[in-house]
């Protein structure tokens, strides 16, 4: 059985814990300083994983921006963008989204029951995989792992962040928080209640802090506990 990938979460917030808020504009968090650490983060990754509900919303391309790094990739022998991931139950995903028609190689990990939609909809634009009756994230990264992907740059939304930590599963966070309070119940949320693992007493470890203009980049070790 392959390795499963290193993972690492990265996501920016309000001071009050909101991915964005309720309007039809995607709300700015990040600054330029931060977005190209991203772009950083994204060409060091082998793979960058999106859940549906960030494809839907904010339609990302998930390409390498910068020319020298795209280059770099290449004078190393891999591909100039990462593999782009995403991850759905339904399989319900718009088949014109800029996702499937920028670089890049593309994987849909879905269900048993939506495999047969996923193929006859993105089937033409991406590899199909089932992780069997339900999402099975650790099936997930053995076979990104068998894919060759060493390590995975998971994006968003807040479902996927959740499931992730709660599942022990993700060896860095990259918490970038800028200075904006939401404000709204509605607005989604950076994480969800769930079981996390040791409970609210165990203590991550802290591995940087680091302020990129207005905002500042926190960096923890999700699976370094005490």
């Amino acid at each position: 059985m392959a390795a499963h990938p290193y993972v690492v979460l990265s996501a920016a917030v309000s001071v009050d814990g909101r991915l964005d808020d309720t309007s039809s504009e995607r709300l700015v968090l990040s600054g330029r300083g931060d977005l190209d650490r991203v772009d950083g983060e994204r060409a060091a990754a082998d793979a960058v994983l999106v859940g549906a509900n960030t494809l839907r919303r904010d339609n990302p391309r998930l390409l390498v921006a910068d020319r020298e790094r795209r280059a770099l990739r290449v004078a190393s022998g891999r591909p100039e963008h990462p593999v782009k991931v995403t991850v759905s139950g339904s399989a319900d995903l718009d088949p014109g989204l800029a996702f499937w028609h920028c670089g890049g190689e593309r994987l849909v990990f879905t269900v048993d029951d939506a495999q047969d939609h996923a193929r006859r909809t993105l089937g033409d634009h991406a590899d199909i995989v089932t992780t069997g009756p339900t999402i099975d994230w650790s099936l997930l990264l053995d076979e990104l792992g068998r894919r060759g992907v060493e390590r995975l740059l998971v994006e968003g939304g807040g479902t996927v962040h959740t499931q992730l930590l709660a599942q022990d599963l993700a060896d860095e966070l990259h918490l970038v928080v800028a200075p904006l309070l939401v404000g709204e119940a509605a607005a989604p949320a950076f994480l969800r209640p769930a079981p996390y693992p040791a409970g609210p007493r165990a203590r991550m470890r802290l591995l940087e802090t680091r302020p990129i203009d207005d905002v500042v980049l926190l960096r923890y070790a999700p699976k370094d506990r005490s």
